[in-house]
């Protein structure tokens, strides 16, 4: 595993389409049990290195109930975005993930976690590449009981969203206490 993240931190595969040099946001460790799956990292992700290190990544670690010790722990959680580069800025907020990181890069990292048992597809382009079904999000997260025991549909926790979760009070009334009890049971089996 350690020589496959190398491998990744020297990634330039994307490199003329990025604003900025290319630096990949990864957790991983062959013993981790989460799996988080995102979109890319965002311009304070980028700058830090940390991965959910800006506001969505507040509002993600309260969605699972999980402390940043818990969240940072590569033994248990890890963390692959769909694109592991800050893509830069569009209109409406950072662009899209860059297609060619995840089909490069994710298969060969699954095959060194072994011991993953849930896996969060958090947005649209996770869901999508991992799902490959013709629904909406929003049709996922309401759906997620059928992507069990794999994965579970989540939306975007960024504070773009609130209109999203105000229309859509089910998700943290239903979905997120049985999503963490899930959670709570893969992390205490150690």
């Amino acid at each position: 595993m350690q020589h496959l993240l190398e491998d990744v931190a020297r990634c330039t595969l994307c490199s003329e389409q990025l604003p900025l040099i290319p630096k990949p946001v990864i957790q991983a460790s062959s013993s981790a049990k989460l799996l988080i799956i995102g979109q890319a990292p965002g311009l304070k992700v980028h700058q830090t290195g940390t991965p959910w290190n800006d506001a969505s990544g507040d509002r993600l670690r309260s969605w699972l109930q999980v402390t940043q010790e818990q969240f940072y722990d590569k033994k248990h959680i890890a963390i692959m975005p769909m694109g592991f580069c800050y893509p830069g800025r569009g209109k409406s907020g950072d662009l899209p993930p860059i297609p060619k990181c995840a089909p490069t890069w994710h298969k060969k990292l699954l095959q060194q976690m072994p011991d993953i048992q849930l896996t969060l597809l958090i947005g649209q382009y996770a869901q999508q590449y991992y799902l490959q079904d013709k629904y909406t999000l929003t049709q996922r997260v309401q759906n997620w009981r059928s992507y069990l025991p794999q994965f579970i549909a989540l939306p975007h926790p960024s504070p773009r969203n609130n209109i999203w979760l105000k229309k859509n009070p089910w998700f943290e009334q239903e979905l997120l206490p049985q999503m963490r009890q899930q959670i709570d049971k893969i992390l205490s089996n150690d």
